[in-house]
């Protein structure tokens, strides 16, 4: 069986949960690492695991140039492929990485530069600024490597091939939770050791990734020949197509900046809290996500081939299922909040804050599948507009307006709030953005010629 013919004839079901299964994979280790990662820092310090959070936000820019470039190129990839236009793919993967890489590159030079301006820029409080400097040299060296490593997984999810990222990804991720210890406390470099154990763990993930194209195990090839082949209009299309992603990681880290500025008035405990939260919410949603990362590629290629009927199929498939796993998760983790928080910092302030804030976005997050599934649909179908307009929602259009007012009208409490009070106003305003784009879809199918001929 051929990559379109898979893509194209699998049941919808199997087909997503296939490509689904070795995403969730994925993200599940390297969010675990995240996760580990927290908790071992969290041992140098509360100041230190605030310093994680702060970084984090940083390193939320890094990823939304490899998601731009990732999502532009492997949407356009995907219908491409769909279309059966193999060397077209090809050229945009190409562009793609190449682009990535120097964006990375790029935010390096430019980081180092203005380190310390960038260090409180990101919500550093003076005795978090020491660690996050640390923390944040070795990121910024494995930038370039961050960044591309993202696009060319993003790309191979976009060929149906997410099992060959997974390798890539988890790769690094194991052997960063091998080196944090390592470095941290057998060598006792301390956080330099947590940096250091991510850089190399990147740049490991980096080589695996592109090794899977150089060694003609895709679709899509990448090379001199095909880059020389693409355009600036392709590259603009590329980045036009990926803005959503961009836009959505660039507020993910502007308003990261915003919380931990805003926590910074209450204290180092009240950052490292709200950094804890965040990581263990994303780590539950991870599943979801990965579900509706499997849908991408399943969206992009049957939108392309003319299978309408198909794509509607997995839409549904995809909130279902997705809805199903949120509630089951988070229901957990509003059951055991206290013990969930106290894992990576046994410090009685952080859990007080971190538990409240926890449970209100656990309950928030019981209406996230849907929102998510209709911008990903946006953005795996080539609406760029839509997907755009959908991206800035959640973690901009409502989160900073509602983070300013309730900070300042209820204090810590507000802060708690603010992003659970934005996601839920998001689905009123998403739902009819997908009822509209299912209205203008075709009802019948793109028929090929040779099917007419079998006919």
């Amino acid at each position: 069986m051929t990559q379109y013919d898979k893509m194209t004839g699998t049941p919808i079901p199997k087909l997503i949960l296939t490509l689904s299964v070795p995403t969730i994979i994925s993200m599940l280790v390297t969010n675990i690492y995240n996760l580990v990662d927290t908790a071992f820092v969290g041992k140098l310090g509360t100041s230190a695991s605030g310093a994680v959070g702060v970084v984090f936000g940083f390193m939320a820019i890094i990823q939304a140039f490899g998601f731009m470039f990732g999502q532009g190129s492997g949407s356009i990839i995907s219908r491409a492929l769909g279309q059966h236009e193999n060397d077209t793919a090809s050229i945009h993967a190409s562009l793609g990485f190449a682009a990535s890489f120097l964006c990375g590159l790029f935010i390096t030079v430019i980081g180092f530069i203005f380190l310390d301006d960038i260090i409180f820029l990101l919500g550093s409080t003076e005795t978090i600024a020491p660690f996050a400097k640390t923390y944040i040299t070795y990121i910024l060296i494995a930038a370039p490597f961050m960044s591309s490593s993202l696009t060319l997984n993003n790309i191979l999810r976009y060929e149906g091939r997410a099992s060959l990222g997974m390798i890539g990804l988890m790769t690094g991720a194991v052997l960063n939770m091998i080196g944090d210890p390592i470095l941290m406390f057998t060598l006792k470099m301390n956080i330099a050791g947590a940096g250091l154990s991510t850089a190399l763990s990147q740049f490991v993930s980096w080589c695996i990734l592109l090794g899977m194209f150089l060694a003609g195990r895709t679709d899509t090839k990448l090379g001199i020949k095909q880059l020389k082949q693409g355009n600036f209009f392709m590259l603009l299309n590329i980045m036009a197509t990926g803005f959503p992603s961009l836009l959505r990681q660039g507020l993910n880290s502007i308003t990261t900046v915003m919380l931990n500025s805003c926590c910074a008035v209450y204290g180092d405990a009240a950052v490292a809290a709200m950094s804890i939260v965040t990581r263990v919410i994303f780590f539950a949603f991870s599943i979801a996500l990965g579900i509706g990362q499997g849908f991408q590629p399943v969206s992009g290629f049957n939108y392309g081939a003319g299978k309408y009927d198909r794509l509607r199929k997995a839409f549904i498939f995809t909130v279902i299922i997705s809805e199903a796993i949120i509630v089951i998760g988070c229901t957990i983790l509003i059951i055991f909040s206290g013990s969930i928080i106290g894992i990576f910092r046994d410090d009685e302030e952080v859990i007080n804050i971190g538990v409240r804030a926890l449970r209100l976005h656990a309950l928030a997050n019981i209406v996230l599948p849907p929102c998510m599934a209709i911008e990903m649909l946006f953005q795996s179908t080539g609406k760029r507009l839509g997907a755009s307009v959908l991206s800035s929602l959640r973690n901009g259009l409502f989160f900073i307006p509602v983070l300013y007012i309730l900070a300042r009208c209820r204090g810590l409490a507000g802060i708690q709030e603010a992003q659970p009070i934005a996601l839920l106003m998001s689905l009123p305003v998403t739902i009819p953005f997908g009822i509209i784009f299912f209205r203008r879809l075709p009802k019948e199918d793109v028929t090929e010629p040779n099917e007419n001929t079998e006919q």
